[in-house]
């Protein structure tokens, strides 16, 4: 029959009846009563299958067993509190590492002012931000190559737990020619137009495109994009020129300058992107990485601009 483990805790309490040679003042000295420090000490003497102690009517007599155990039990119970002090830093928030995921257009938005607000709080503590498409995040996150990340959704949650949206942005259609944004674009003129999308890597799987062609499919049209690009940026200096119109987040082409060379309008009815967090299921977010979900969410709340915070 399989033994029971041995736990700290009853080490502890041997050791504190070694020191004082009764099971009465070891209870005392952890504040505990005497019959709750017993029967961990009758625990461990299970687990180990041995005597530990002889008592005697005037204190505790050590067995053999007891005295080969005592140098054990003070090495587990001193690595045990290395282990604590080891990782203080992390605790503390005063030293190790963090790594992040954050959507494609991040870059764009808010990284160079949430790395710069995490270093300035916590300069001891090494960050690495991926910027990704939403789908690699959400597969960097399930591998712990990044331990979570602000993606836009939806994303496929498998072994992933995925928080409330937390800041939204309306995707507008852009182009060089006022004429064509006169009034809000459906998606069949989204169809028919010559259009140009960013996250070409991605395609289809990108969350802005997937609601893009269930519009289409709900209305007998399909979504060809005759230009596909990895930027947004490109893809409206590409409208700028006349080469095509692009899909964008408004909040990211007005960081971008969109107002200049470009004419634009919501789409009917409005496409509004969702964002929120994600992490791997089961998990508990690092102190540092809860540092850089609460910046992320100020960050993207603060947005100036065409946005729709939640």
């Amino acid at each position: 029959m399989a033994r029971s483990p041995i736990t700290l805790q009853q080490l502890v309490y041997f050791l504190a009846a070694v020191e004082h040679g009764s099971l009465s003042a070891a209870a005392e000295a952890h504040f505990i009563a005497q019959p709750s420090l017993s029967e961990q000490i009758r625990r461990l003497e299970r687990a180990l299958g041995v005597t530990l102690f002889t008592r005697t009517n005037r204190k505790l007599l050590l067995t053999e067993a007891a005295r080969m155990l005592v140098p054990y039990a003070e090495r587990a119970i001193a690595a045990a509190d290395e282990a604590v002090t080891a990782v203080d830093p992390v605790r503390n928030m005063t030293g190790g590492s963090v790594s992040f995921g954050t959507f494609s257009v991040a870059h764009d938005l808010i990284n160079a002012d949430l790395i710069t607000e995490f270093r300035g709080l916590y300069p001891g503590i090494s960050v690495r931000i991926e910027e990704l498409n939403s789908v690699q995040i959400a597969n960097a996150v399930r591998a712990g190559d990044v331990e979570a990340g602000v993606v836009a959704l939806p994303v496929d949650d498998r072994g992933l737990e995925i928080s409330p949206v937390i800041w939204r942005s309306e995707a507008c259609y852009y182009t060089n020619c006022s004429d064509r944004v006169a009034t809000p674009i459906s998606i069949e003129k989204v169809a028919a137009a010559c259009l140009i999308l960013p996250e070409a890597r991605w395609g289809d799987m990108d969350p802005t495109r997937l609601q893009l062609n269930a519009r289409a499919q709900g209305v007998g049209v399909v979504i060809r994009p005759q230009i596909e690009v990895e930027s947004c940026a490109v893809a409206l200096e590409l409208a700028r020129r006349g080469v095509g119109d692009t899909i964008c987040s408004a909040a990211v082409a007005d960081r971008l300058g969109a107002d200049r060379g470009l004419f634009c309008a919501p789409l009917d009815p409005p496409l509004i992107e969702q964002y929120g967090f994600i992490w791997r299921r089961n998990a508990t977010l690092s102190p540092a990485a809860a540092a850089l979900v609460s910046l992320i969410q100020g960050l993207l709340e603060a947005i100036p601009g065409p946005s729709a915070p939640v």
